[in-house]
């Protein structure tokens, strides 16, 4: 291993570190139990029995945590759920594929409701306010990779104004496992997640990932218009930096539309391009944005794309969610099959 793999080697070994010391101990849940969360106390009575979830990577949490028996409602959904979980999946009620209404929720009488997004349950939230169901008597929880040093009343997918770590993942599973009384299960699937960082990081010891040039391409509202690529503080930016690899875009927006003219003169030697279910704009399709970049005068000539050096990957990978991890190995494997720098 060459000193700048192990330096990057060292410092991931330093970020899990921080993941283990910041993990709540495996003792039983003491009830009520008060979380701060978003800057909302929420106070849970016992644990809940009949929740909604309202975002996938919500969702895959809660079925990662074996909760799937106490879940009773689904919403907002990028692509199938992860395979494992696909029969658990089945049984519960998918509300909406995108946002569902605050009567769709409640109508399933829950007893807490998780979030993926403030812009869904929040101070604006389209499927309703925090205040709306405490007055229900409903408990609700945000995902803290949402709002944590992060200002979602910026507009767009908001800014952050640090980079997004996985420890904010951490942070969620560990506290939904003390709602829930199953801190033993938290603490086994973070170990779980960190071995897996741990070897996708080893796996590219001594390649040229370092200080990689990378695009992440989400999608466009036209086809032939600006793309919607990851700024420098989100998940791919995580990403990025676990393996080494340096991002051509450069802004603190999330999700920042970018002209392929400005993509261009970064010339990223990799790009990354989001596969997904939905199909809100024309991009979200994969294929066409494979066709794209194969027949745009501007986009055809880039390094990645003469190169063919196109990684894809699931869109819930590229967001902040339990398949971040999904993402590192994903761009690890692609490196090391474009055996660049040898």
């Amino acid at each position: 291993m060459n000193i700048l793999s192990r330096g990057r080697f060292a410092a991931a070994m330093l970020g899990l570190s921080f993941w283990a010391s910041a993990a709540l101990c495996a003792e039983p849940t003491r009830y009520p139990l008060t979380l701060q969360n978003c800057g909302v106390a929420v106070t849970i009575a016992k644990a809940p029995s009949r929740v909604v979830s309202v975002g996938q990577s919500s969702t895959e949490i809660l079925l990662s945590l074996g909760l799937g028996d106490r879940m009773v409602g689904t919403a907002v959904w990028f692509e199938p759920v992860m395979p494992e979980f696909a029969a658990a999946n089945a049984r519960i009620r998918r509300l909406a594929d995108n946002d569902p209404s605050f009567e769709a929720v409640v109508g399933q009488q829950p007893d807490f409701v998780a979030a993926q997004y403030e812009g869904l349950i929040g101070a604006k939230g389209r499927v309703g306010t925090r205040e709306q169901f405490a007055a229900l008597r409903v408990p609700s929880y945000v995902s803290p990779s949402d709002c944590v040093e992060k200002d979602n009343a910026a507009g767009g997918d908001g800014a952050r104004t640090q980079l997004f770590s996985m420890a904010l993942i951490t942070q969620e599973i560990h506290e939904l496992a003390a709602i829930f009384d199953i801190a033993d299960r938290g603490d086994a699937l973070v170990a779980r997640l960190q071995k897996r960082e741990a070897d996708a990081i080893a796996s590219i010891a001594g390649t040229g990932a370092q200080g990689l040039p990378v695009l992440f391409w989400f999608s466009s509202r036209e086809v032939k218009g600006d793309a919607f690529v990851a700024g420098k503080t989100g998940a791919p930016a995580y990403i990025l930096s676990a393996l080494g690899a340096r991002n051509v875009i450069r802004t603190d927006d999330e999700w920042p539309t970018v002209s392929w003219e400005s993509i261009a003169v970064a010339n990223p030697a990799v790009i990354v391009i989001a596969r997904m279910d939905r199909r809100r704009f024309p991009a979200d399709d994969v294929e066409t944005k494979l066709n794209f970049l194969q027949t745009d005068p501007v986009a055809s000539r880039l390094d990645a794309v003469r190169q063919r050096h196109l990684v894809i990957m699931n869109a819930q990978s590229m967001n902040p969610t339990i398949r971040t991890i999904d993402g590192i190995e994903q761009l690890a494997q692609g490196i090391r099959s474009f055996s660049i720098g040898k």
